[in-house]
C-alpha cells in the first residue's frame, strides 16, 4: 500500500511518515505531483497560514493532481491540520484565498468564548462524534487529541462533520465526505488513539 505524503513546504513530514510506517503503511514523501498517480492513499499535512499553503500548492502544481486523484479516481485523502483547512472553498488567514474546494465551507478564525480559552488553541482536547465515521472505529467518544491552530473549518453541510471539539464554542475536528477525510488535530502526535485513527484510514 503506497501512502503518498505531499511535501509542499508547509510541514514537518518526518513524524507523519514514521507514524504511517508504524501503522503498517508504505509511506513516501514526495514533492512531485506526478507521484500521486501511484498512490493508494494520499495525506495532505500542513502547518502555517492558509494563504501560504494554497500559494505553495499552486506553485508546485498540486491543485490539479489532488483534485484529479480524489474527485475522479476516488483515491482516499486525509488532510491534517492546515491540510484539512485547505480542503475548503476559501480561507481568510493571510488574506482571502480560494482553496481546493473539495468540501464546501470556509475557514474562519476561532473566537474565545469562555474564561481560560487561549489562541492559538494548543494542546490536548476531546472530540465528540457527530456521525458514524470509519476513522473513529475503536476510538472512545470523548478521547483527547493534540491540536495546534487558531482557525477552524466552518463546514457548509453538517453532514460532512464527523466530530466536534468543545473549544471556542465548538468547531469541527473531523470531516468526512465520501473518500475525503480530514482532522484538525495531529493524529501523528496523538498516540495511541492517533495511531488507531491512522490505521483506520489505511484500511479504507
Amino acid at each position: 500500500m503506497k501512502v503518498m505524503i505531499i511535501d509542499y513546504g508547509m510541514s514537518n513530514l518526518g513524524s507523519i511518515r514514521r507514524a504511517v510506517e508504524e501503522c503498517g503503511g508504505e509511506a513516501e514523501v514526495t514533492g512531485d505531483a506526478r507521484d500521486l498517480k501511484k498512490a493508494a492513499k494520499i495525506i495532505l499535512p500542513g502547518v502555517g497560514s492558509y494563504a501560504d499553503g494554497m500559494n505553495n500548492l499552486r506553485k508546485y502544481g498540486w491543485v490539479e493532481a489532488i483534485c484529479e486523484e480524489t474527485l475522479v479516481n476516488k483515491v482516499p485523502l486525509l488532510g491534517i491540520c492546515l491540510g484539512m483547512q485547505l480542503l475548503s472553498e476559501r480561507g481568510c488567514e493571510g488574506g482571502e484565498t480560494i482553496g481546493l474546494g473539495l468540501i464546501k465551507g470556509d475557514v474562519k478564525k476561532l473566537s474565545v468564548k469562555n474564561p481560560g480559552e487561549r489562541l492559538p488553541h494548543v494542546g490536548w482536547n476531546e472530540i465528540h462524534a457527530a456521525a458514524p465515521c470509519v476513522l473513529l472505529n475503536g476510538i472512545k467518544d470523548g478521547s483527547d487529541f493534540y491540536f495546534v491552530h487558531s482557525y477552524y473549518f466552518d463546514a457548509a453541510n453538517e453532514a460532512d462533520v464527523a466530530a466536534y471539539t468543545p473549544y471556542c464554542g465548538r468547531f469541527p475536528s473531523i470531516l468526512a465526505r465520501e473518500n475525503i477525510f480530514a482532522t484538525q488535530f495531529h493524529p501523528e502526535k496523538s498516540s495511541p488513539d492517533g495511531l488507531i485513527l491512522l490505521k483506520n484510514f489505511l484500511n479504507i
